[in-house]
């Protein structure tokens, strides 16, 4: 077992989310670490951990999404943990780093701790066209952005956008609006 499997086993376990269906959720991740060492992997097939962080800057009211070349949606940065991360949490900001280009960037505390906010299981294509869908388990958190933030976008993305928060893209999907409205309601 890894460092980042531990750590990812001990983000779970210590985390208590407020909705029964989210603790569902987290036993279900915390099921599928128990039976895979290398469940945090893209590698582990047919699902694995990934780790997620919605930007927000909460003094302009906004979040930043990018449209996944993918996906063709509207979504929060994130993507597939690697060996370089140490914790669950570093994975998720790394990836918001990588994919808004904004450096400054902090993972949310809550009551003094950095947790995540939510989960949410998805179907995708990541492992290439030939190769079937898998499941992402994602575990997301909110990253702040610094006051006067400058996102540069990626290869990673389509098209990177500052949305407000009763103004997001009409076709974003449930999961989206529900991390928006549980950010709002934390910063």
């Amino acid at each position: 077992m890894t460092d980042l499997h531990a750590d990812a086993v001990r983000a779970l376990t210590d985390w208590a989310p407020d909705a029964a269906g989210q603790d569902a959720l987290r036993r279900d991740y915390l099921a599928h670490l128990a039976e895979r060492p290398d469940g945090m992997w893209r590698a582990c097939l047919p699902g694995h951990i990934t780790a997620s962080a919605l930007v927000v800057d909460p003094e302009g009211g906004r979040v930043l999404l990018t449209l996944h070349p993918k996906v063709g949606r509207w979504l929060q940065m994130g993507g597939h943990c690697e060996p370089g991360d140490d914790t669950l949490a570093a994975a998720a900001l790394r990836e918001a780093v990588e994919e808004s280009g904004i450096a400054g960037l902090a993972l949310l505390a809550v009551d003094g701790r950095t947790a995540p906010v939510k989960l949410d299981r998805h179907q995708v294509r990541c492992t290439g066209k030939d190769r079937p869908e898998n499941t992402h388990l994602d575990v997301q958190y909110v990253a702040l952005a610094p006051a006067g933030a400058r996102e540069l976008i990626s290869e990673e993305s389509l098209d990177l956008r500052w949305f407000g928060w009763d103004e997001l893209p009409a076709d974003t999907d449930r999961s989206v609006r529900e991390l928006v409205a549980m950010a709002r309601g934390l910063v």
